[in-house]
C-alpha cells in the first residue's frame, strides 16, 4: 500500500529534514502534543532516538516544549514555521521555494487542532524571541500596538536585525506607538522597514504588553512578565482585526495632532 504522506515526506526531505525528523514531525502534528514515549511510539522509534529527534525539531522551531520533567510535553508549532526553515534552505541550497511551500496547507490539515483555538506560552528571553520569530511567517500585514522603548530594553540588539528581516520578507506592519523619543526616532525608518506608524500620547496610551495581529493569530509579548503568548484562532484574530481598525482610525487622528504640536511635519 503506497504511503499517503509520500509527497509531503519528499518535500520535507528537500527542505532538509532527516527521515527520523520527518517521522516525528508528522507524528506530533497528528497528536498536537505528547510526552516523549507517546510521540516516539507513534513515529515507530525507540524512546532515546525520539528524544534526540524531538530536541532537534525544537532547535528548528517546528515544535516547542511545555512544562518540566517528568511531565514535560512537546507541542507542534503551526506548520507556518516551515516558511522560515524553507527560506533558510532556499538561501543556502537554492531549492525551489514555491514548490516546497505547497506542503504547508497539507501539513495544517494533518495538524490535529480539534477545532479549538490553540494557545502557546513561551517563557523568558528566548520565549519572547520565539513569538517575534513567528510573526515572520505572516502572509499579510501585521497590525500592532507597542511601546518601542520596552521592546528595545527587553531584547537589546534584537530588533534592528528583526526589522530588516521582516522588511526583506516583504511583511508590512501598521503600528500604533506611544510618542517617546525612541518611538519617534524609529518612525524615521518607516519607509525602509515597511511600516506605517500612528503616534498616540504616551501619558495616556503606554501599551503593556505588546500585541500583534496577523493571519489567524494574536501574538502577545509581556515585557514585565517575560512571557510570550500566541493564540491561533480565525475567529479571535478576526475580532481583534476589527477592533484594531477602530483603534487605527482614532490613532491616525491623534497622530496628526501630535505632529502638528511638535512641528515634525510627519517626519
Amino acid at each position: 500500500m503506497p504511503n499517503e504522506n509520500y509527497q509531503i515526506e519528499k518535500q520535507l526531505k528537500i527542505i532538509g529534514l532527516s527521515d527520523n525528523e520527518i517521522a516525528v514531525y508528522i507524528a506530533i502534528l497528528e497528536l498536537d502534543r505528547g510526552v516523549v514515549s507517546q510521540i516516539s511510539r507513534k513515529a515507530s522509534l525507540n524512546r532515546t532516538t525520539g528524544y534526540d529527534v524531538l530536541n532537534r525539531l525544537v532547535t528548528k522551531k517546528l515544535i516547542s516544549i511545555s512544562g518540566k520533567e517528568p511531565k514535560q510535553e512537546y507541542m507542534a508549532e503551526s506548520p507556518d514555521q516551515l516558511k522560515l526553515l524553507i527560506a533558510k534552505e532556499f538561501e543556502r541550497r537554492q531549492i525551489e521555494l514555491n514548490e516546497a511551500q505547497k506542503i504547508i496547507p497539507e501539513l495544517k490539515s494533518i495538524h490535529n487542532v480539534m477545532g479549538r483555538p490553540q494557545v502557546r506560552f513561551y517563557e523568558g528571553i528566548e520565549g519572547l524571541k520565539a513569538v517575534y520569530e513567528d510573526t515572520l511567517t505572516s502572509s499579510e500585514p501585521i497590525l500592532g500596538y507597542a511601546t518601542v522603548d520596552e521592546m528595545h530594553n527587553g531584547l537589546p540588539g534584537y530588533f534592528p536585525k528583526y526589522y530588516k528581516r521582516r522588511a526583506a520578507a516583504g511583511i508590512f506592519i501598521q503600528a500604533i506607538i506611544p510618542k517617546t523619543d525612541i518611538g519617534l526616532e524609529r518612525g524615521t525608518h518607516d519607509k525602509e522597514e515597511l511600516r506605517e506608524t500612528a503616534f498616540v500620547p504616551f501619558e495616556k496610551y503606554e501599551f503593556h504588553p505588546e500585541i500583534n495581529i496577523y493571519d489567524n493569530k494574536v501574538m502577545i509579548a509581556s515585557w514585565r512578565e517575560k512571557l510570550g503568548i500566541i493564540i491561533e484562532s480565525a475567529e479571535i484574530a478576526d475580532a481583534m482585526k476589527k477592533i484594531y481598525e477602530l483603534a487605527w482610525n482614532e490613532a491616525k487622528r491623534l497622530d496628526v495632532e501630535i505632529k502638528q504640536a511638535v512641528n515634525i511635519s510627519g517626519k
